[in-house]
C-alpha cells in the first residue's frame, strides 16, 4: 500500500512539473565567442577566444555597431525558460537577464547563471513583467542585448 501511494505521489509531481514546464515558452540562445548568434541575426561572426579579455577587445572594436543592427527580443509578459548553449567556448559561460536601467534592475525580475561549460545546454527559467531589459554573458563578455516585454 505505502509503494502505491508513493508511486502515486510521484506520477502527481512529475504531472505538475510537467505542466509547470508546458506554461513556460521556451527562448533558444547559442553562445559562440563573444556572441549570443540568435541576436545577431544568426551570423557567427567567428570571433576567436581563449579568455574574457579577448572578448572585451573585440566588443570595443565592434560592440556599438553590433548592437546597432542586432535584433530586440520582443515577448508578451510571462513564464518563459532561455535555454542556452554553449556553442566552442572553450571556456565557462553564463547568462545574465536583467531590467536595463538601474530603475528597471529594482523593479524587474532577474536571472543568472553560470556553469556553462563547451558544448553544454542549460536551462533559465523566469517570469518575465512589461518593461524594457537587456541580456548578456558576463564571463564571456557579449554585448548588453535588447529584449522587450509588453502586453
Amino acid at each position: 500500500m505505502k509503494r502505491a501511494l508513493i508511486i502515486v505521489a510521484g506520477l502527481a509531481l512529475a504531472v505538475q512539473t510537467a505542466q509547470a514546464g508546458a506554461q513556460a515558452k521556451t527562448v533558444e540562445l547559442t553562445q559562440t565567442p563573444c556572441q549570443f548568434l540568435e541576436s545577431e541575426g544568426g551570423k557567427d561572426r567567428g570571433f576567436k577566444s581563449a579568455k574574457a579579455a579577448d572578448c572585451e577587445a573585440i566588443n570595443n572594436r565592434t560592440g556599438k555597431q553590433r548592437l546597432a543592427e542586432s535584433k530586440t527580443i520582443e515577448l508578451k509578459p510571462g513564464k518563459y525558460v532561455f535555454r542556452v548553449k554553449n556553442s566552442n567556448v572553450a571556456y565557462e559561460l553564463g547568462f545574465w537577464l536583467r531590467g536595463e536601467s538601474l530603475v528597471d534592475r529594482a523593479r524587474l525580475p532577474s536571472v543568472s547563471g553560470g556553469g556553462l561549460t563547451a558544448g553544454r545546454t542549460q536551462d533559465y527559467a523566469i517570469e518575465l513583467k512589461p518593461g524594457d531589459y537587456v541580456y548578456s554573458c558576463p564571463l564571456n563578455p557579449t554585448p548588453d542585448y535588447k529584449l522587450v516585454v509588453r502586453n
